[in-house]
């Protein structure tokens, strides 16, 4: 049964697949998005599930990459009911000894607060944040841009000459406990890159991790970590809502089964209820690539050297998360951390390696980094005035089975890292909600046994090997079929790139120069998969 035919299908309503959707209908496609939750927004979503009137962002919550973004930034959401809003600090590092490390509104603060941990580490800050400023709009361009950014790149170089882009190339493989000894005296400048580091999988002694590390921090000091008032959840309704105004589609409930592929091109999708939707023009599949090639695709339809690649896929590290309405603000030691929409605790500087150690052996970190969310602090409209919606997530290794009794413990040692450094928290709490790496995944497939950001972010899973060895790029070895989710290149965070990239490939394939496209891109999987 063919329900309907439209020219693309969006398997999936994430940020990304919302994202693609809206790029679609600004070309003036007629376009279908299938989510299988009844919700749209994937891991960007909010809900009432610690106590009324507390909103909780049940997955991600702080966007920079989002507000930095200029796709985001050019849709204009703003018509279509969002708004961003920031605390009035942008991180903190709370440390057992009452310290904390602070990246503030200002650069300027920022740097009075790292010279209490070294005289002149403030002045380290500043040339750092400048030096920023001058990469930043060609550097983002080549992020969220498709492999391999040419034209981006050479604007880059036009701003960095051939010194600086040697220095930049450094800096990508560099590891951020490397990158914080050069350029800091004292602890506080590590703190900030290493905690930022550690929002990804990548260990902070590993190559790549001290880009990570600088590219947010240098985020925070520049847009900040806002966050959608109202809930993460808004920030889904308005790009919902921005499709429908454009003529799109976006169905809820509608679990997609497979990918119809004819003479070995997608042509549209079957339902899980049996119906036939047809794509004219292209097959946009926001889920992760395992799912996509193994489950949405037969085999038949999959070469063999993707389906060995696919068996080395690497997954990140699994999140577990717990939320909690608070009776009143987190009394913390460190007064820095009042005011801080996120705040990093639990380890010092090595404490850091030594979490990122347990993690590569199998072994659940005692002491966890955590990262703090303080959302009623950022967001006022969060919960009634006086109190705190709150949460805390941290690393745990994969292969747990999810006990009762072992959410428990894991309970009980992020609460005691918060203790730590905010002693009489427990008091503060009236209700908690916990989401184990499990209970994740149950609320997002895409979320595979916790994994957040689509697969490692580690340097050997990046630009060309990700999600396997290829072309980097959105295009897959199916023509019409395109890999829209955090899977592909440039990988995790809500930034809408990954989207906007497969939008973009399906278009230049339907366009003038489209059978040039596809011939050139055939020819390049050949070349990959070794058939020549």
């Amino acid at each position: 049964m063919i329900a309907h035919t439209v020219d693309a299908v969006v398997v999936g309503a994430g940020p990304n697949g919302l994202v693609a959707a809206n790029a679609l209908v600004d070309a003036g496609w007629d376009v279908l998005v299938l989510e299988a939750q009844d919700v749209v927004g994937g891991a960007v979503r909010s809900a009432e599930v610690t106590s009324p009137g507390f909103s909780t962002d049940l997955f991600s919550a702080f966007y920079p990459l989002a507000a930095a973004s200029p796709l985001i930034r050019g849709l204009d959401l703003h018509q279509h009911g969002l708004t961003w809003v920031r605390a009035p600090d942008v991180l903190a590092h709370a440390l057992d000894d009452g310290r904390a490390a602070l990246l503030a509104s200002r650069a300027e603060d920022t740097a009075a607060n790292l010279d209490e941990f070294a005289a002149g580490d403030g002045a380290a800050w500043l040339d750092m944040v400048a030096s920023w400023r001058r990469l930043r709009d060609p550097l983002l361009d080549a992020l969220f841009t498709p492999f391999p950014p040419v034209v981006s790149v050479a604007r880059l170089l036009r701003r960095t000459r051939v010194a600086g882009a040697v220095d930049l190339a450094r800096l990508a493989v560099l590891p951020v406990r490397r990158l914080s000894h050069e350029h800091f005296r004292g602890d506080g400048g590590g703190l900030l890159l290493t905690g930022n580091a550690m929002h990804a999988d990548i260990p902070p002694d590993a190559a790549g991790s001290g880009v990570f590390g600088w590219l947010l921090a240098m985020l925070g000091q520049d847009v900040g970590f806002p966050v959608p008032q109202g809930g993460a959840g808004r920030l889904a309704a308005a790009l919902a809502a921005r499709i429908g105004a454009g003529g799109g589609e976006v169905e809820t409930g509608m679990r997609v089964r497979s990918i119809e592929v004819v003479g070995g091109r997608a042509v549209g999708v079957r339902t899980q209820d049996g119906q036939l939707v047809r794509a004219r023009r292209g097959v946009l599949a926001d889920v992760t690539a395992p799912a996509l090639y193994r489950d949405l695709l037969g085999d038949e339809h999959v070469p063999p050297r993707v389906r060995r690649d696919l068996d080395r896929f690497q997954w990140d590290h699994p999140t577990f998360k717990v939320n909690w309405a608070l009776d009143r603000p987190v009394p913390w030691t460190a007064p820095a951390a009042r005011g801080a929409g996120t705040v990093h605790l639990g380890v010092d500087l090595d404490g850091f390696v030594d979490g990122a150690a347990d993690l590569s052996v199998g072994r659940t970190p005692e002491r966890p980094f955590l990262l703090f969310g303080q959302m009623t602090t950022t967001d006022p409209t969060r919960s009634p005035a006086g109190t705190e919606s709150a949460w805390a997530y941290t690393h745990v290794p994969h292969g747990i089975e999810w006990t009762p009794d072992i959410v428990r413990d894991e309970v009980r040692r992020v609460e005691a890292a918060i203790e730590r450094v905010a002693p009489g928290f427990r008091d503060t709490v009236l209700s908690r909600f916990v989401q184990s790496p499990a209970d994740l995944e149950a609320a997002d497939e895409n979320l595979v046994g916790g994994a957040v950001n689509g697969g490692t972010s580690a340097i050997h899973q990046e630009l060309f090997f990700r999600p396997t060895p290829g072309l980097g790029r959105p295009e897959t070895p199916i023509p019409g079929l395109f890999l829209a989710s955090a899977s592909a290149h440039p990988g995790g965070g809500v930034h809408g790139a990954c989207g906007w990239n497969a939008a973009r490939a399906a278009i230049g394939a339907a366009g003038r120069t489209g059978a040039l496209r596809r011939a050139l891109a055939r020819t390049a999987w050949e070349r990959v998969l070794g058939r020549e």
